[in-house]
């Protein structure tokens, strides 16, 4: 009797740790929470930051003597002398990203924290330093959530392994089907989620399976994103997507940091793309690829910068909101409040409406009443620097074609007044109408011509 208890008590632990496994998934509330962060800040450095390399990808299908010099030379000449987290923090913070997530593991192998699982870590280059542990501290220190990205495929075990390097082209890239690299990670993931105190989200670029059910065995709160959600990269989708999401994105051509030949996106096109982002629903995660000395390239810092200012203007617009029953209406983009009192309007700046003129708009998918209120982030609307006796007040009056607003652009935010980025009007207490319905306004007035 007492065998056939014990036998199915083992039975009973074997079904319950299976399904435990089967229905593991994100909590529901924390992806709500991972959904109103919004905007977050993405880091992609490693050791062959030095040479401006793609980074980790050169090692695939490189010859012997190449792979060598990667794994053995390179790393002893990584030593970021201006490496300050503290300034990328409280940059990321300015920005308005809530979350931050670092590479501590790309393809190649190589760890950015002191770990016991490899010596193809940061510990024995020149830095000997942990920088996961100083990025995690300096973004906590700001109050920004900590995500962490982690590469299940791990090139420097196959290199040692004697196994080709390449991205799932061969059974044993793949940790399910490669015992010894499974262990790696889940040895590896064991140090990075309970020696740093809490990890709020984790990035798996690659196999998640059996790994993101061991992140949650260890956090039960953490986010998995890429390996759980839909994670587009460089692209957006063409609609709201069902469901959490997060768009990923370079500001130049590359994910790591590439001295030559790497045009930048403006400030502008960054700030639509978070636009576009929120009024979908998504998150965006923009990256920075640090120089090898630790500091943050200029173009990218500069970049930043111009976010930080459009964000003091306009943060309540794309941070706890939630998108509105239409996400764009001609060039405009909405997003709504989460209480649903209000929608923010995205209207074109810089040369579509300069600085000190007054512009009228029609909304027509905006229904207002006697209690809707108007304004404009940032800016009071009672005057404009220098001009005196000039009307800066907002008007605006419902009508069969929609909701006509006419307002003067006159927040100064650059000495030559031409600051290019989108200006937002705050309408409170405004209900939403279909276009089908404007569209039969808009017919009855034809007809009683």
């Amino acid at each position: 009797m007492e065998i056939k208890m014990n036998r199915l008590v083992i039975v009973l632990s074997l079904i319950l740790g299976f399904s435990n496994v089967l229905y593991a998934k994100n909590k529901a509330e924390r992806e709500q929470w991972f959904m109103d962060l919004g905007f977050g800040m993405f880091i992609h450095w490693s050791f062959d930051s030095q040479v401006g390399a793609v980074i980790s990808h050169s090692m695939a299908g490189a010859s012997k003597d190449y792979l060598d010099r990667f794994v053995d030379e390179l790393p002893q000449t990584f030593n970021p002398k201006h490496f300050d987290p503290e300034e990328w923090a409280v940059l990321a913070k300015l920005a308005g990203m809530k979350y931050v997530v670092f590479t501590s593991k790309h393809h190649s192998g190589f760890c950015m924290w002191n770990t016991k699982t490899t010596p193809f870590n940061v510990m024995n280059t020149p830095c000997k330093r942990d920088l996961m542990k100083d990025v995690i501290e300096a973004f906590r220190k700001q109050g920004i959530a900590i995500g962490i990205y982690f590469s299940p495929e791990d090139f420097h075990y196959l290199y040692r392994h004697d196994l080709p390097i390449g991205r799932l082209q061969h059974p044993l890239h793949y940790p399910e089907n490669n015992e010894g690299l499974m262990a790696l990670d889940k040895a590896q993931l064991k140090e990075i989620l309970t020696d740093y105190g809490k990890i709020d989200i984790i990035f798996f670029d690659g196999p998640a399976e059996g790994l993101k059910e061991y992140a949650w065995q260890l956090h039960p709160d953490i986010v998995v994103t890429r390996g759980e959600m839909e994670t587009p990269e460089q692209k957006l989708p063409d609609r709201p997507v069902s469901g959490p999401w997060e768009a990923n994105f370079t500001m130049g051509t590359d994910w790591q940091y590439k001295p030559t030949n790497d045009p930048h996106k403006t400030g502008t096109q960054i700030i639509n793309m978070l636009i576009e982002t929120r009024a979908k629903g998504g998150n965006l995660l923009l990256n920075v690829g640090p120089k090898p000395n630790g500091e943050i390239q200029i173009e990218q810092d500069a970049l930043l910068r111009e976010v930080a200012l459009w964000n003091l203007v306009n943060t309540e617009a794309v941070h706890g909101i939630k998108p509105w029953q239409l996400i764009k209406e001609g060039n405009f983009w909405f997003t709504m409040s989460k209480d649903e009192t209000t929608v923010y309007v995205f209207v074109p700046g810089g040369e579509s409406w300069p600085y000190g003129t007054r512009k009228d708009f029609i909304f027509k998918t905006l229904k207002a009443d006697d209690h809707t209120k108007i304004s404009i982030l940032g800016y009071g609307s009672e005057l404009v620097e220098y001009r005196e006796g000039f009307d800066a007040a907002i008007y605006s009056v419902p009508t069969p074609l929609g909701l006509v607003v006419s307002a003067v652009n006159g927040h100064r935010l650059y000495t030559n007044n031409k600051w290019p980025n989108p200006v937002v009007f705050k309408i409170e207490n405004v209900t939403y109408r279909p276009l089908d319905e404007a569209r039969e306004k808009r017919s009855g007035i034809d007809g009683a011509k």
